[in-house]
């Protein structure tokens, strides 16, 4: 059975967003072995958090940064008892849908290389040279 979810848009250091972070040390720190210098930056500072709520509890979240050219999304992350469930495309629709008119609906994103399908669902196309990123393998995407 497919619970309900909720995407909220939280401000940073809320207690939701300090949930959010709580869960991205968890996956990208711990199970992937991010070093966390690289997880946590100034961006988060400034970024748009979006949270998704599943069962009470924080079952995804990610980041939306405004860049010069383009709109970034990053930092998608979704508990490992919640994954296949469609949380994160519902984050990655709102996030779209909330940021759309900023930046000529440009959006730009860095995706784990086994992502990929993902984010092509939205129109995005990967290009370039694949690249480490955290240790893992990533490819940059555009929806333009």
């Amino acid at each position: 059975m497919v619970m309900e979810t909720a995407i909220l848009s939280v401000p940073v250091f809320s207690t939701l967003c300090n949930e959010a972070f709580r869960l991205r040390r968890a996956i990208f720190v711990h199970e992937q072995k991010v070093p966390e210098a690289e997880e946590f930056d100034a961006d988060d500072l400034n970024a748009h958090h979006l949270v998704a709520v599943t069962a009470g509890e924080v079952s995804g979240t990610l980041r939306v940064i405004y860049a010069e050219e383009h709109v970034k999304i990053g930092r998608v992350a979704v508990a490992g008892q919640w994954r296949g469930q469609g949380i994160a495309a519902a984050l990655i629709g709102r996030a779209i849908d909330l940021h759309r008119g900023a930046r000529d609906n440009r959006f730009y994103l860095t995706a784990q290389a086994d992502k990929l399908p993902l984010y092509e669902r939205f129109g995005f196309v990967a290009y370039g040279a694949e690249f480490l990123d955290g240790g893992m393998p990533h490819l940059a995407m555009k929806n333009y």
